[in-house]
């Protein structure tokens, strides 16, 4: 708590002084000659709508630091974060109002009173509903904070939010010894540790299970950790066949060094746990693009698509496939670079299972090749990315059924729609290239990624041109 107090201290002396300033320092003589540009307030009057304003200001600023420090720990923090926006922007519009109401006179005769009150009323229906919808949206968190843990859990859970809420200091932080280490999940937490990594919180869920927020002590960087249970394995005799399977997919997808696919630090086993240490992505994924009314301008699809081919392509080379190539695994980030996540994780996820003909894959974006339960190559990485591209630019994918059997059975055996059918304003290029891509044929589909990247660009260059 003493690392929170002196910014929320330092703000509300700010504001205090601020609204202070005006009433105190009214009485003075040079004061009179005191004006806001612009306006019809001079005097007093305008001094203490100036020092309002530096209290709004200083007030703006509490919310954006608190927002910042403030720890997202799923309680009353959390609720604090959600609110915060809605609450100062409430705070802000009752104070500057009565502002304007007592010392703003003159200006509210010139914008006219009836003007004012419209304009006012206004400001706080609007931030009310705001406020409303933010508290109802987080009762769940407000909830949390309300009803306390059981007695027995609640200094375990406190000392993990403390943890977490300090885990983003630039203070030096030691790593946890061996004896400090809880089993793989004790009452629903996660492990302290995994390998050399600090286990900050739960990310989500991904295809190998969760994904978790880490941080290697030693050179003080963030990495996503995403994991494997082995203790769930059915067949206790093929354990080693599936940790050897694990580690060569990760050992494979380590060599990747490109700069469009999320880098793979290290891959270890812990707490019956297989995990793998990767590069954190702060960004979109290009699923947020797929749906009306939301989607991409065309020639950022292309652009965007043909640097996932090309990086397709380099991994290829490199002899890895990744097998599960679909909108959610591709990331835009915030300096707007793009990111093709989770190579080799389709076929690390299926170690998990028993089955010997399991099929790979998410299977909207599934080639016939996977469906058929064949030997995959680059070419059915190239099929998906067409699927994905038809997908960004018409805002459904092509190949759709009511169940999962009839799914498999179109993409396996009926043709794609047209892509003029749904985007008129295309040239017949991109039917050309889209044909090629999500040809049921291997020796009728883009040999090579690199090849699908080239005519990706051929597109965008044509309709620049």
């Amino acid at each position: 708590m003493s690392k929170r107090v002196p910014w929320a201290i330092s703000h509300a002396a700010g504001i205090l002084i601020a609204l202070l300033a005006g009433p105190l320092l009214g009485s003075m003589t040079w004061v009179e000659s005191f004006y806001i540009p612009l306006t019809p307030v001079t005097g007093p009057n305008a001094l203490r709508l100036m020092t309002t304003a530096v209290a709004l200001a200083i007030m703006l600023s509490l919310a954006v630091t608190a927002h910042q420090r403030l720890p997202d720990n799923g309680r009353g923090c959390s609720f604090l974060r959600a609110i915060l926006f809605p609450l100062t922007t409430l705070l802000a519009v009752m104070l500057g109002g009565k502002a304007l109401r007592t010392a703003g006179l003159p200006l509210v005769q010139q914008i006219g009173p009836s003007n004012m009150l419209w304009a006012y009323a206004l400001a706080l229906v609007g931030v009310g509903v705001w406020l409303t919808a933010a508290w109802l949206r987080h009762l769940d968190l407000l909830h949390n904070a309300l009803v306390p843990p059981p007695a027995a859990k609640r200094r375990t859970a406190q000392a993990a939010e403390a943890e977490a809420s300090d885990s983003f200091d630039d203070s030096d932080e030691t790593a946890a010894q061996p004896g400090d280490r809880p089993a793989f999940v004790a009452n629903g937490r996660p492990p302290a540790t995994l390998g050399r990594y600090k286990i900050l919180k739960e990310l989500g869920r991904g295809a190998m299970g969760l994904v978790y927020l880490g941080k290697d002590p030693t050179i003080q960087r963030f990495v996503a950790i995403k994991t494997m249970r082995l203790d769930q394995i059915d067949q206790a005799d093929k354990l080693q066949e599936i940790k050897a399977r694990f580690f060569r997919e990760a050992e494979s997808a380590g060599r990747l060094s490109h700069p469009n696919i999320v880098t793979i630090y290290d891959a270890g086993e812990e707490h019956d746990l297989g995990y793998i240490a990767m590069e954190l992505i702060e960004g979109k994924s290009l699923k947020e693009w797929s749906r009306q009314p939301n989607l991409l301008p065309v020639a950022e699809v292309m652009q965007t698509l043909a640097a996932v081919a090309d990086a397709l392509d380099y991994a290829h080379q490199q002899g890895v496939v990744h097998r599960d190539i679909k909108p959610a695994n591709i990331m835009i980030t915030k300096d707007r670079l793009v990111k093709v996540m989770d190579f080799g994780i389709a076929k690390m996820a299926s170690s998990s299972k028993t089955q010997t003909d399991v099929v790979l894959g998410t299977p909207t974006y599934m080639s016939p090749e996977q469906i058929a339960g064949k030997k995959v190559d680059g070419r059915s990485d190239v099929f998906s990315l067409g699927v994905v591209l038809f997908e960004l630019l018409t805002g459904q994918p092509p190949f759709t059924a009511d169940n999962l059997s009839a799914l498999l059975f179109a993409i396996a055996h009926q043709p794609h729609p047209e892509l003029q059918t749904l985007r008129r304003d295309l040239p017949p290029m991109f039917q050309e290239v889209l044909n090629r891509a999500l040809q049921k044929e291997l020796p009728q589909r883009y040999r090579r990624a690199g090849e699908f990247a080239q005519d990706l660009r051929a597109c965008l260059h044509g309709l620049a041109a």
